[in-house]
């Protein structure tokens, strides 16, 4: 029974963890991004009234990624350190979710000065997803599964 309140323990620890570098990955694209990132996601013009006409799907597509890319380096670091002492695998989520963020907001500047026009500005504009948001998406994807390998 000790086993198991023991791994009940460990999950929520990891779950608030994981959830605030969630939070965090979330903050860091909003503020990569021009203007307020849900606002883009909502649909919220210039004036504050909702609308459909004025949700940015493109921004839904990265937006989704960055969180599931980030999501990725999470679980693996949780995954292949879990068995270890709680304090340490705690240490490595913390700082490979931490290298996932910083790589994944670098690897968009990166992804934004060389392709034309301004991916970031791109991204946010309302409408149908642009083929950029699909460059921005698998890119943040392509960063988590390199970090995932090296955690491995």
């Amino acid at each position: 029974m000790s086993d198991l309140l023991n791994a009940l323990f460990h999950a929520v620890v990891y779950a608030v963890i994981a959830g605030a570098m969630l939070v965090l990955a979330y903050y860091v694209l909003d503020v990569v991004t021009p203007g307020r990132l849900g606002s883009h996601l909502r649909g919220v013009d210039e004036n504050g009234v909702e609308s459909v006409h004025h949700h940015s799907r493109s921004a839904g597509v990265v937006a989704a990624a960055w969180l599931l890319s980030n999501a990725l380096v999470l679980f693996t670091a949780i995954w292949t350190n879990g068995e270890t002492d709680l304090g340490w695998a705690l240490g490595w989520t913390v700082a490979f979710g931490a290298l996932g963020i910083a790589l994944n907001a670098a690897m968009l500047f990166v992804i934004d000065a060389i392709t034309p026009g301004d991916l970031r500005q791109i991204v946010c504009e309302p409408g149908p997803v642009r083929p950029l948001a699909y460059v921005a998406a698998a890119t943040a994807l392509s960063v988590s599964v390199i970090v995932c390998a090296s955690i491995a």
